[in-house]
Order: structure tokens, then C-alpha cells, then sequence
């Protein structure tokens, strides 16, 4: 059996690019701006060799108000972008649904268990980067620690979300 392999999963809106105000959506890349520290941590997490994944929800999809196909352009761009930077993401987990409508929309484990499955992951070696409740929700349902973060800023101690001794901790 192949060996397991770390994850940092990351959120997009306001921790790889800013965050649009409440109740909008980066719809185009021309509203895409990245937060140049994410560049820098992603870099770093590519360096130690852990995947880099992102897990977002994109309700606007659900909504009409972001092109299935915008957003993928979108995605694309973000990738070529990191690359240019030297920066690699491994895989983006999207889910484009409408609010319980689904197992996937963070805080449900859907993404994060997808791509477990996909590569290899092991969830319990693993950490979340999000800036939101959900984030943090979704980190402790699936035994993952949780850094919280604002606008390219950690602002708080790595959380672990889980007890010592759940979900295989050594």
C-alpha cells in the first residue's frame, strides 16, 4: 500500500485571494487579488513537500452569478499565476452548490474526504488554513488541526480541533 501523504487544505476567498464583501462573489479574474503572503506559504508548504489543496465553496455558482465555466477560468489562472511564482497547488476541491443541498459545502467533510481518497491523504497528519467558522467546523469534523488566519496574517496558535489519541495520533 503506498505510503499516506501530509496536506495543508486551504480555503480561497480571503485566504489565498481577498475576500469579496459579504453577500458578493470574485465572479471574473479581474477581481481575483491574490494576498501575497499566501503565495509565500504556499511555496513553503511545496518546498516540505506536502500536497497543497484547495477546498472552497462557491455558492455563487449555485446562485447564477458565477459561471461554472468563469470559475474554472478563474481556478486556471489562480494555478498558472503560483506557478509563475513558483507556487504549486495540486488540486482544487470545489463545491458549487446551494446550502444543504449537499455533503460537500464546508462545513460538511465532503471535500476534504474526496481528496483524501483521491491522493492518498493522511487527515490525521494534516492541517486546515481557513479564515472562517466553517473553516474551523469543517477542520474539526474531520480531525484536521486548524490555523486561522485574516488577510494573509495567522491570528491565533495553531489549533489542534481534535484530542490527543483520535484518529490515529502517534
Amino acid at each position: 500500500m503506498p505510503q499516506l501523504r501530509r496536506c495543508v487544505f486551504m480555503d480561497r476567498d480571503g485566504v489565498i485571494n481577498r475576500k469579496p464583501p459579504p453577500g458578493e462573489y470574485i465572479r471574473t479574474w479581474k477581481e481575483f487579488t491574490f494576498i501575497p503572503a499566501a503565495v509565500d506559504w504556499i511555496r513553503l508548504f511545496n518546498a516540505l513537500d506536502l500536497l497543497v489543496i484547495v477546498v472552497t465553496n462557491q455558492r455563487g455558482v449555485a446562485l447564477g452569478r458565477v459561471a461554472h465555466a468563469e470559475l474554472q477560468r478563474i481556478h486556471d489562472r489562480m494555478r498558472a499565476h503560483l506557478g509563475e511564482a513558483g507556487a504549486r497547488i495540486d488540486d482544487i476541491f470545489t463545491c458549487p452548490h446551494e446550502k444543504d443541498t449537499c455533503e460537500c459545502r464546508k462545513p460538511k467533510p465532503g471535500l476534504v474526504l474526496d481528496a483524501a481518497r483521491k491522493w492518498n491523504i493522511s487527515i490525521s497528519d494534516s492541517l486546515m488554513i481557513g479564515d472562517s467558522a466553517s473553516d474551523r467546523a469543517l477542520a474539526i469534523s474531520c480531525g484536521l488541526r486548524f490555523v486561522p488566519v485574516a488577510e494573509g496574517q495567522i491570528i491565533d496558535d495553531l489549533v489542534l480541533t481534535r484530542a490527543p489519541g483520535e484518529l490515529g495520533d502517534r
